[in-house]
């Protein structure tokens, strides 16, 4: 089995300090990981919570889900962002029902062959939901292994071969073990070796992290710029999405001008909710969920 210097003291300090998170508890079942795993994309634990558990409420298995409407997924979606991703999830239940016989496969080529899952989230689920042996790579994980071993303050933008290759070369051929030393990672980096103010002093491998004993260098890559939010597309759709998802009924266009000033801009903005399945024009000037 692979060893590091860095496997126990990561493994011992998540034991004592990891979240109870209801995806992560043992009656957790491969439907809970895999929805979970869609909404935390781009999105905090805390927003995540209370949506992941009303969901599962109303869709405890993936056949719930596939007999209602695409547009219930977007509605209960409610403002986690990026709605599209309520359509992936909507859809990948629909294929697990289709293919799979209502169950989430636990294989990493079948993940993958979900609609809305990539590499990432199919090499999460086998690990968490399955505990199979995975390289598992989110932003956090790659922070972490990034100070620790690539003595850089952030990751690249990209992930590399290389970097793969040095996270794959970490992972304790036991799968049961791999499986808790992926999400041991991604919880270090979550709650101290985060990516702005690290708390280096409760870090269970500060000894032996390569940035700090480097001194803590700067990033020295490609700027990264916070993305915008006030007055962009994003923020317009967003504001259009929250009166459809307040309305059981059809909304008239007059009452989605009253979210937004610039005509071009929401006209533009409607245009593509309608292009990306998440809205539906029912008749001249009515919209609704599809």
């Amino acid at each position: 089995m692979p060893t590091s210097d860095l496997h126990a003291p990561i493994l011992d300090w998540y034991d004592e300090h990891q979240r109870d998170l209801p995806w992560r508890r043992p009656e957790a079942s491969p439907w809970s990981v895999l929805v979970s795993e869609l909404m935390l994309q781009q999105t905090p634990v805390a927003r995540v919570l209370p949506v992941h558990e009303t969901w599962l409420e109303r869709w405890p298995t993936p056949a719930d889900l596939a007999a209602e409407p695409t547009g219930e997924a977007v509605r209960a979606w409610g403002r986690l962002g990026y709605p599209r991703r309520a359509l992936r999830l909507h859809a990948a239940a629909t294929a697990i029902v289709a293919e799979h016989g209502g169950q989430v496969p636990s294989g990493y080529d079948d993940l993958l062959a979900l609609p809305g899952v990539g590499d990432y989230t199919a090499a999460a689920v086998a690990s968490f939901a399955f505990g199979r042996r995975h390289v598992v790579l989110d932003t956090n994980v790659r922070r972490v292994l990034a100070r620790a071993v690539g003595r850089s303050e952030l990751p690249g933008r990209s992930l590399t071969r290389a970097e793969r290759d040095a996270a794959a070369a970490l992972v304790p051929d036991d799968a049961a073990t791999a499986a808790t030393w992926a999400v041991a990672v991604m919880e270090l980096g979550a709650l101290v070796c985060t990516a702005t103010g690290p708390r280096c002093e409760a870090c269970p491998v500060a000894e032996q992290c390569a940035w700090r004993l480097a001194g803590h260098p700067a990033y020295d890559g490609p700027p990264r710029r916070a993305q915008a939010w006030d007055g962009t597309d994003r923020q317009c759709r967003g504001r259009l999405m929250a009166v459809l998802r307040e309305s059981h009924a059809p909304v008239h266009r007059s009452a989605l001008e009253a979210t937004w000033p610039d005509e071009e801009q929401r006209t533009r903005c409607l245009a593509g909710l309608v292009a990306d399945r998440l809205v539906a024009q029912v008749a001249p000037d009515v919209y609704a969920l599809p």
